[in-house]
Formats: C-alpha cells, sequence, structure tokens
C-alpha cells in the first residue's frame, strides 16, 4: 500500500515540477512519451485487466456496460479538461486573465473556455477513479491480479498530464507559482481514491462485486484515454514510423511486464 501511495503521489509531482527546468513547457519526445504511455496503457487494459474481470466476476454482462459506462464517463470529464490527462497542452480552453487567448494555442475542437478550478475538479475525479483501481483488500480474492503492471501503466500516464496541466496553468495563471497548489491537489487525488476505496472495501461498504465494478468503470476511463492518445499522435492518419515503432515497444513492454510480474 505505501509503495503505492508513494509512487500515485510522486509521479505527477515530479513531472509537473519539470515545467521550472523546460520555460516553454515544450519537450522534443514528449508525443512520443504520451505514445508510449498510452500504448502500454491499452495493451495492459486488453491483456490483463480485462480477462481478469472476466475471470473473477460471475455477472459477466455487467462487467461491459461498466466499461461501456466508464468510456462515456472520460468523454464527458474531457469535456472540461480538455484532454489534459492524455497530455494535451490547449491552454484556449481554459479562461485567461483580462480574457487575453494565444491563438496559436487554438485547438480545433470548439470548446468554451472554463475555469482552473473546474478543470482541477474535472481531473481529480479522474485521478481519484484510477487511484481506486489498485484497491487490493486483503479479504477479497485476487489471485493471478497483478497491481504493479497496472500501477506502472497509471505512474506513466499521470507524468505526462501533470505536466500538460502545469504548462496550462502557468499560461492560464500567468506564473508557475501559482499553478503549484493546483499541482499538489492533482497529485494527492489518486492517493486519495486509493485509501478510500481500500477502506470501503476493508470495512465491507463496497463489496466484492461492486469493487469489480469499479475496475470495469475504470477499464472503460483507460482504453478513452489511450486509444485517444494512439490515434491523435497520427493527424489526418499519416503513418509514422517513429510512432509505430513506439507504440508497438509500449505494448511488448505491456506484455513482458505481464509475463515476468
Amino acid at each position: 500500500m505505501t509503495t503505492k501511495l508513494l509512487v500515485l503521489f510522486f509521479a505527477p509531482l515530479l513531472s509537473g515540477l519539470l515545467i521550472f527546468l523546460v520555460p516553454k513547457g515544450k519537450s522534443t519526445n514528449f508525443k512520443l512519451l504520451l505514445v508510449f504511455a498510452g500504448s502500454y496503457l491499452f495493451a495492459i487494459t486488453v491483456i490483463h485487466i480485462l480477462p481478469e474481470l472476466y475471470r473473477n466476476s460471475s455477472a459477466l454482462e455487467f462487467i461491459g456496460i461498466f466499461v461501456l459506462a466508464g468510456f462515456f464517463l472520460q468523454q464527458l470529464l474531457e469535456y472540461f479538461t480538455s484532454g489534459i490527462e492524455h497530455g494535451h497542452l490547449h491552454a484556449a480552453h481554459i479562461h485567461q486573465p483580462h480574457d487575453i487567448v494565444d491563438d496559436r494555442h487554438s485547438h480545433t475542437h470548439s470548446q468554451e473556455p472554463v475555469s482552473a478550478l473546474v478543470l482541477l475538479l474535472a481531473l481529480c475525479i479522474h485521478a481519484f477513479l484510477e487511484g481506486s483501481m489498485l484497491a487490493q483488500p486483503a479479504s477479497h480474492d485476487h489471485a493471478g491480479y497483478d497491481f504493479n503492471a497496472i500501477l506502472l501503466g497509471i505512474a506513466l500516464h499521470r507524468a505526462p498530464a501533470a505536466f500538460a496541466l502545469m504548462t496550462v496553468l502557468t499560461y492560464s495563471l500567468g506564473t508557475k507559482r501559482k499553478a503549484l497548489p493546483y499541482l499538489f491537489i492533482f497529485s494527492i487525488a489518486a492517493p486519495m481514491g486509493l485509501l478510500i476505496s481500500s477502506y470501503l472495501s476493508d470495512n465491507n461498504i463496497l463489496s466484492a462485486s461492486a469493487l469489480v465494478y469499479l475496475y470495469a468503470l475504470v477499464s472503460g476511463n483507460f482504453l478513452h484515454i489511450s486509444t485517444t492518445i494512439v490515434f491523435e499522435s497520427s493527424p489526418e492518419h499519416r503513418f509514422n514510423v517513429r510512432k509505430l515503432t513506439v507504440a508497438i515497444f509500449g505494448a511488448l513492454v505491456a506484455i513482458g511486464v505481464e509475463i515476468i510480474l
């Protein structure tokens, strides 16, 4: 539990603080890192999480429903986050000081600007659900359920998300220091999800079946985020051998982690 909490907290926190080392919030390999993380997350969901959910549940028909619900829930959350959870750096969707909007950050999607607080709330809901995915009550049977592989996937995903959050908020709020409290709150959201879901489950408030459905809901989130990352990495469906290679490598790493762990 302690290891999971530390990873969930420090992965986004340290990644977000990198904004102080990258003044303009840009990195040459940022998109390739996103592709790797998205491919890993997609692969670990398909080859590990979903098979284990179906293996450990008697109400199989409801698992698919909750996966779909999680998929569309993530679509709803992205209306408020503008895709920051999968690395978008588009600051035009955040309410700007004095209503100043830089056209260089415009996005093809047409959305109304949202406040930094609304953005943070939506991201924290997403992070809270991710943390709850790692709940592992001693009273429940999770034989074969590899939480370390899932933890790695969540850490890989939250790191660029935190960097994107700090980039957008720095632009929106005017200074990096004003964005730091938002980063801290975002960093504790996933650990809180893990702690609360574990407590509810250990005290039989959250049943074993309910926990499986919670995992299914978050799996739908993962599928939406990971496929969005991979598809949006190739605009207009142009072939890019580097991105394809990185995506395949990410999937192979997920398979390797599944075999080793």
